[in-house]
């Protein structure tokens, strides 16, 4: 009798999630099968230009740097957009997001990244739910997929943007001996994307396969200025520009800022040196907590049991965490002075 009265309840679970789950996944089918037939139409003039685009840049293989400068020009034009997506673009998160992915050199779209974060995040909470886990622990997956890969893309678009930044000094360099040597501007920056190794190879490589397709220079500096976002480039940008226009003796400037660059990237250093404890005080307040926890739980698991199993407990420690985080925001804000 029991056997059975288990077995009613666990065929009532299952026609219960079968009511509710069917429909949902019947309505995510048919909206992709929508998606698809959408995109499919529109393939057709974005197989031309691409066809096009692929025809002006010779008959040799395609280097990443050209694959970007190419991808780049469509996205400006918009000839290349699906239903979702041109819903999507109207968000301003969007072009934020967009901003990012180029920042850390990864050619995916923004809209492609949320739809399918998104995506991954629902069908994580929706299997917790199926195996029966707590409403809690469910919530945590899908917010983990959906923001976990998003901080690796703000990890990886630090570290380039730094590394650009003190290969600025050995560009502009580079770039002021070219144009002494007799060198028109284009071939300086087909120069350094030959000579310097990436993240600056990769962007000024973007630049000129850019003009070589069609883009004026200036926009292409332009573009490359928007897409980096560092104040540095945008003096390069602009004295590039004015000089382009009035004239005068751009490797001079182009000495000028190097100098000044070195002189900011030696006076980061100094700052960063003494910040370094508070740095560290924050990862430790942050991990000290953690720790302690992990203890209690080889040595007294019973004490420990307690946030764990029960209902407040559970609330505690997500309070607790958010708390650390916040803290952990406030003491890096305090200690990262602009330079």
């Amino acid at each position: 009798m029991f056997d059975m009265l288990i077995t009613a309840q666990e065929t009532g679970f299952m026609s219960q999630f079968g009511l509710y789950a069917l429909p949902l996944i019947g309505s995510v089918m048919l909206t992709y099968a929508i998606f698809s037939l959408i995109k499919d139409l529109r393939k057709v003039e974005a197989t031309k230009v691409t066809d096009r685009l692929r025809e002006s840049g010779g008959t040799g293989p395609e280097t990443p740097e050209e694959r970007a400068a190419k991808a780049s020009i469509l996205r400006q034009r918009k000839e290349i957009s699906g239903a979702i997506s041109t819903a999507l673009s109207k968000l301003s998160v969007m072009a934020a997001l967009q901003r990012m992915l180029d920042q850390a050199n990864i050619p995916w779209a923004a809209a492609t990244v949320l739809i399918n974060l998104v995506g991954l995040g629902a069908l994580g909470s929706v299997a917790c739910y199926f195996f029966k886990l707590e409403l809690w622990i469910c919530s945590s997956v899908g917010a983990g997929i959906l923001f976990l890969p998003l901080l690796a893309i703000f990890i990886k678009r630090k570290m380039r943007l730094n590394k650009f930044m003190n290969q600025l000094p050995d560009v502009f360099e580079l770039m002021s001996q070219s144009l002494r040597a007799g060198h028109s501007l284009a071939n300086a920056i087909l120069l350094i994307s030959q000579q310097l190794p990436d993240p600056v190879r990769s962007e000024f490589a973007r630049v000129f396969h850019e003009q070589n397709l069609g883009v004026k220079i200036e926009d292409s500096l332009k573009n490359m200025s928007k897409r980096v976002g560092l104040m540095d480039v945008s003096f390069f940008v602009t004295a590039v520009l004015i000089q382009r226009q009035t004239g005068g003796d751009l490797a001079e400037v182009l000495d000028n800022i190097s100098g000044v660059i070195r002189e900011r990237i030696k006076l980061f250093g100094m700052v960063k040196a003494l910040t370094a404890e508070g740095r560290l005080s924050g990862w430790v307040l942050l991990g000290l907590p953690i720790a302690v926890f992990i203890m209690e739980l080889v040595v007294n698991p019973e004490y420990a049991n307690k946030l764990i199993d029960t209902e407040m407990g559970q609330y505690m420690l997500i309070g607790g965490g958010v708390a650390q985080l916040l803290g952990l925001a406030m003491i890096q804000k305090i200690v990262n002075i602009k330079v």
